[in-house]
């Protein structure tokens, strides 16, 4: 009789050295942020409400992880990932940054994803769903691509399976939008997740 395989061991990271910039010019937003963050062990937290105090944090420490809002009063959330990804503030341009949407709909999905964030996360924010899309990045070693236009992590890989922890889909067709008032239905995490992560191709 064969023994069944046993259970893989589960996944520990320790996030409690790590400098977290949370961006969310809604005060309630910001403090969910936050308070997940702190759930996960981070103790290193820093806030803004706006984008120009986002920019000053940045120019000033070296943050480690950013979660941003997509909705940050003038300027979009991808504007100002877009802006940090073509800043040159080495180390921060490089950061994983997860974007956060109540409008999920698939322009502004497709506007979030070109702009060189790592994950967009739906609201609410499920602590569950970040801590995963955290693990991912944390594992993928994507490289990170500067070109005319497109400054972020790379997203081209031979098909390697989808990993266990995230939930299957399939990337739509690139390509580009702006930013507008909602129209449409909202997609869901799963959907999200398909036009996001890297794809792996067999070749």
């Amino acid at each position: 009789m064969v023994s069944p395989a046993p259970s893989p061991a589960p996944v520990r990271i320790n996030l409690r050295s790590l400098k977290a910039l949370c961006v969310d010019a809604n005060p309630m937003g910001l403090d969910i942020l936050s308070q997940t963050l702190l759930g996960f062990g981070v103790d290193r937290i820093f806030r803004a409400p706006n984008v120009e105090e986002a920019k000053a944090i940045l120019k000033k420490d070296t943050i480690d992880m950013i979660l941003c809002d997509a909705q940050l009063g003038e300027e979009s959330g991808p504007d100002f990932v877009r802006w940090l990804r073509t800043s040159r503030l080495d180390p921060n341009c490089h950061a994983p940054i997860f974007v956060i949407t109540g409008h999920a709909i698939e322009p502004e999905v497709v506007n979030a994803r070109d702009c060189g964030s790592n994950f967009i996360i739906t609201k609410p924010l499920s602590p569950a769903i970040l801590m995963q899309r955290i693990l991912w990045v944390a594992g993928a070693d994507r490289p990170f691509i500067e070109s005319d236009h497109y400054t972020g992590p790379d997203r081209r890989f031979k098909f390697e399976g989808v990993p266990t922890e995230l939930a299957a889909g399939r990337r739509k067709s690139d390509g580009s939008s702006t930013l507008g008032e909602p129209t449409g239905a909202n997609m869901s995490q799963e959907e999200l997740d398909g036009m996001v992560k890297p794809q792996r191709l067999s070749l």
